[in-house]
């Protein structure tokens, strides 16, 4: 098999000399945001860490981190590395949580990142032949900005759709032959659900290829859209914060996404108590922007459980891998004293023959907390009688069961009857918030 590079020297460099490259940077990125963030200076000197203090990579351990609720508390200004006219853009968090974070780029930032996002779409086979349909969103978010700006480095044909309008999407998809596509997972589905109800064939379209990210999914979802789109499914991973999209992606061999380590330092550490975990342990994510210029941060935790993997990739990549996250550790939910992400029920319910059309529901009912999962049928297992869907619900509530140890009350609802997202998905209403 012929392996496609975007910047093949750099994608495959030997391993010492990506570290060496890293120490170089990380040396650079410490001094600068030392002297130019003095938020980032004063949590330095309560350490007592200069920059000098940081020789090699080992040493990155001794700086403080920082998380979402600095960024909060630097609002707007704050953790700016370089003067305000310096910057040509800024991009913005969907805001899915709290005050939005602004994140700030020199055009030399905005390079960087179009150049990793140029990586993932040739991991996926993209070439300057192909007609790449972008429809994560426009604007503040950073889907759509980074996808676009990577398909112009490659050199496809880039069509602009942003999400939503399906019908529209449909259209061109078809006239214009898109044979990669790039959006949320759960909008790929209806996609793929949109088109088997015009009366397409997985084979009427063209494409070949589709780059999904931006919120967690199983792989049992990945199966699902690479049948109904006939297509193969690569991910991509990345945050506001460190850009946008392409600090990590899929190749080929999808068994984990590449990080893009000479932009990108990672760690892995326990959650609790900061320490950095051996390579192979779940942790939480942790990234170092090694180049950024205008809002370099670093030790961000991202709050994305995940292990690391420096197995050698058949790809001939030499960046490490990252798993596919379980889930943000603020996405986990405590039900009854027990961890629960979203993506282990939605597992289940793909395991289990049902569409990925679902709806979490936790609330707290005399002190004892209630798991409620809606779940959309299909025309065809909507046909069956109230008994066999009795029977349905039963069945899939122990596979939950099974799963989590805890029992949930399953709703099985008529086709359509849950709102479908062209964005990123919100599946989980927790109103034990509300009370509390």
């Amino acid at each position: 098999m012929s392996h496609n590079y975007y910047q093949k020297e750099l994608e495959t460099m030997p391993a010492e000399q990506i570290r060496a490259l890293q120490e170089e940077k990380l040396r650079k990125q410490v001094k600068h945001v030392y002297e130019h963030v003095p938020y980032y200076r004063d949590l330095m000197d309560k350490k007592g860490v200069k920059p000098e203090d940081i020789k090699c990579l080992d040493d990155i351990r001794k700086l403080p981190f920082i998380s979402k609720a600095d960024l909060r508390e630097t609002y707007p200004y704050g953790m700016l590395a370089v003067p305000l006219s310096e910057c040509v853009r800024i991009q913005s968090t969907s805001g899915t949580t709290g005050k939005r974070v602004i994140a700030y780029y020199t055009q030399h930032d905005i390079d960087l990142w179009e150049e990793c996002c140029a990586r993932a779409i040739v991991a996926a086979g993209g070439t300057k032949e192909d007609v790449v349909q972008v429809c994560y969103g426009y604007g503040l978010f950073t889907g759509g900005p980074g996808l676009n700006g990577g398909s112009h480095k490659v050199g496809s044909l880039t069509l602009p759709m942003s999400s939503g309008n399906t019908d529209r999407q449909i259209q061109f998809m078809m006239d214009l032959k898109s044979t990669i596509i790039c959006c949320t997972p759960s909008y790929a589905a209806y996609i793929g659900e949109s088109l088997k109800e015009k009366g397409y064939k997985p084979e009427d379209n063209s494409l070949k290829a589709g780059i999904f990210g931006a919120e967690p999914w199983t792989e049992e979802m990945r199966r699902d859209i690479e049948k109904s789109l006939g297509i193969k499914a690569y991910d991509i991973y990345g945050l506001t914060e460190t850009s946008g999209p392409g600090v990590a992606f899929e190749c080929e061999e999808q068994g984990g996404m590449h990080i893009n380590e000479d932009h990108f330092y990672a760690e892995i550490i326990d959650p609790e108590t900061g320490e950095v975990l051996p390579e192979g342990c779940e942790g939480e994510l942790v990234f170092t922007s090694l180049d950024k210029e205008a809002f370099p941060l670093l030790r961000y935790r991202t709050r994305d459980l995940c292990v690391l993997s420096r197995e050698k990739c058949s790809c001939g990549r030499t960046f490490v891998r990252m798993a596919k996250p379980k889930g943000r550790s603020d996405d986990m939910m405590i039900i009854r004293g027990v961890n629960v992400f979203p993506s282990q029920i939605e597992t289940v319910l793909l395991n289990e023959g049902y569409a990925p059309n679902y709806r979490i529901e936790v609330d707290r009912v005399n002190n004892t907390d209630t798991l409620d999962v809606y779940v959309e049928l299909s025309p065809e297992q909507f046909s069956d009688t109230v008994g066999d869907i009795t029977e349905k619900e039963r069945k899939l509530a122990a596979a939950i069961h099974t799963m989590l140890g805890i029992h949930p009350a399953i709703h099985l609802v008529a086709p359509k009857s849950i709102a479908r997202s062209e964005g990123k998905a919100v599946r989980v209403v927790d109103r034990r918030k509300l009370h509390d």
